[in-house]
C-alpha cells in the first residue's frame, strides 16, 4: 500500500536470523509470531545477542516463525483507536507516548491529544488508519501503532480488534466506544449510530502506568517490548502539565518541589536536555550529573556537579540514591551498555521510591508539571463536566 514501516523479515533458524539481520540492520525487534503483552519480545544490538535470543528465548519452527523489524531506536510512537464498519472508519483518538518507541504501548505513558504531530503527519496518521481499516475489511476496533522518526512517519502494527487503549479513550472523551463497536459489528453502519468524535479536545488527559516492581524483588525494572504494567491511571486537566501532575500523583509517584537531580543523558538527548537542566534549576534543584553531561551543562553555563557512573567507582550515583542525596532522576539510555547501568540505577530508585526517568519526553513534561503546579492549588471537576466543554 506504499505506506512507511520498519524493515522486516522472519527467520525458523539461528543461521536465517543472523541472515536477515544483516540485511535489515541492528537493532533489532524481534518476536515469536503470535504474542499477547509483548511476551517474549526483545531488542537486540548485535550479532550474539541475536543468536542467544533466537537458542534461548524462542522455539523456532516453520509454523511458528521468529519475526525481526528494524528497532526505531529514539523516535516517537503513537496509538490510534478507530471504528469501521466497512465503509466509513471513525477514528476514536490518537495518543502520543512520552517514553521512547521500543517501550510496549502497555507500559507507556501517553496523552490525548497529542502534541508532537505536525499537521501533515495527523492527516497522514488518519489516511493511512482509513486505508488499513478498508484494506482488512475491518468491522468493529482497530487499533494501529505509529512511529515518527526523522520527520518521517512509519506504521509499526495493525491489530483489527479492540486494544488496551479503548478504555482510557472512552473514559477520556466520553464516547462509549465499546458499545459503539459492538453495534458496528451486529450490522448498523456509523452513520446510523448518534456519537460525535473530536479531532481536537479542549483538554488534555494523560494515562500513566503503575508497576509492581517493589513487590518483586531484584526484578528486571527496564521498560522494553515486553509489558510489565499490572496497572494505569488517569490525569486530566485544561493543560498538559497540571493533567502530567495529576497523573503522576494518581501513580504514586511524587515530583519533590526541591532537591538534587540526577541528570545523565545520550549524546543524541544533550541539546534537548538544556532547557529540562535550565527549568529544573529555576524550581530551585541543584543539579549533579554524569562526566559527559555534566561537562555539556557546565559549558553551556549550568552548573552541574559531577558523580560517577555504576562502572566508574565509589562513591557513585547509586551510593549518593541510598545515601538519600538524589532526589530525582533523568537517565536517558542509548545502546546495551547504558540500559546496563540504567538497571542498577533504576532499581536503587525503585527501592529508596525516588522518581526515575527514563526519557526527554518525560523530563519535560515533569518540568511543564512542575510549573503548572508551581504554588498553584490543584483543580478538580467531575468528567461530566469535561464532556460538556
Amino acid at each position: 500500500m506504499d505506506i512507511p514501516h520498519p524493515q522486516y523479515g522472519t527467520a525458523t533458524s539461528i543461521d536465517g536470523a543472523i541472515v536477515v539481520g544483516k540485511r535489515i540492520g541492528f537493532p533489532l525487534v524481534v518476536r515469536p509470531s503470535y504474542v499477547l503483552g509483548g511476551r517474549a519480545m526483545e531488542i537486540v544490538y548485535d550479532t550474539e545477542s541475536l543468536k542467544h535470543y533466537m537458542q534461548h528465548a524462542v522455539t523456532a519452527s516453520e509454523e511458528h516463525p521468529v519475526l525481526l523489524d528494524r528497532f526505531l531506536e529514539d523516535a516517537y510512537e503513537f496509538d490510534v483507536d478507530a471504528i469501521s464498519d466497512g465503509q466509513q472508519t471513525e477514528i476514536c483518538g490518537v495518543m502520543q507516548h512520552i517514553e521512547e518507541a521500543g517501550v510496549h504501548s502497555g507500559d507507556s505513558m501517553a496523552v490525548l491529544p497529542p502534541f508532537l504531530l505536525s499537521r501533515d503527519q495527523h492527516e497522514d496518521i488518519r489516511e493511512y488508519t482509513r486505508a488499513l481499516a478498508e484494506a482488512l475489511k475491518v468491522k468493529g476496533l482497530i487499533n494501529i501503532q505509529f512511529a515518527v522518526m526523522f520527520d518521517t512517519l512509519y506504521v509499526i502494527e495493525v491489530n483489527p480488534r479492540a486494544s488496551r487503549t479503548v478504555p482510557f479513550v472512552s473514559k477520556a472523551t466520553g464516547i462509549p466506544i465499546a458499545k459503539m463497536a459492538v453495534e458496528v459489528m451486529a450490522g448498523k453502519k456509523l452513520d446510523q449510530l448518534d456519537y460525535n468524535f473530536k479531532d481536537q479536545l479542549p483538554y488534555v488527559a494523560v494515562k500513566e502506568s503503575v508497576f509492581p516492581f517493589e513487590r518483586f524483588g531484584q526484578t528486571d525494572i527496564f521498560l522494553r517490548p515486553e509489558m510489565r504494567s499490572t496497572g494505569e491511571v488517569m490525569g486530566i486537566a485544561p493543560k498538559f502539565g497540571e493533567a502530567v501532575f495529576k497523573a503522576f500523583q494518581a501513580a504514586g509517584i511524587t515530583i519533590p518541589k526541591l532537591g538534587t537531580v540526577f541528570l545523565s543523558v545520550n549524546d543524541n538527548d544533550k541539546a534537548r536536555v538544556l532547557a529540562i537542566a535550565e527549568g529544573l534549576r529555576k524550581f530551585g534543584y541543584k543539579i549533579v550529573a554524569t562526566r559527559g553531561t555534566a561537562e555539556y551543562l557546565s559549558n553551556r553555563g549550568i552548573a552541574a556537579k559531577t558523580v560517577l557512573k555504576v562502572r566508574e567507582g565509589r562513591p557513585n550515583v547509586v551510593d549518593d540514591i541510598k545515601n538519600g542525596q538524589i532526589d530525582l532522576i533523568i537517565n536517558t539510555p542509548l545502546g546495551q551498555r547504558s540500559r546496563t547501568d540504567e538497571y542498577f540505577i533504576g532499581w536503587t530508585a525503585i527501592i529508596n521510591r525516588v522518581p526515575f526517568i527514563t526519557t526527554l519526553s518525560a523530563a519535560e513534561a515533569i518540568v511543564r508539571g512542575l510549573k503548572a503546579h508551581n504554588n498553584q492549588p490543584v483543580h478538580y471537576k467531575c468528567l461530566q463536566d469535561y464532556y460538556k466543554s
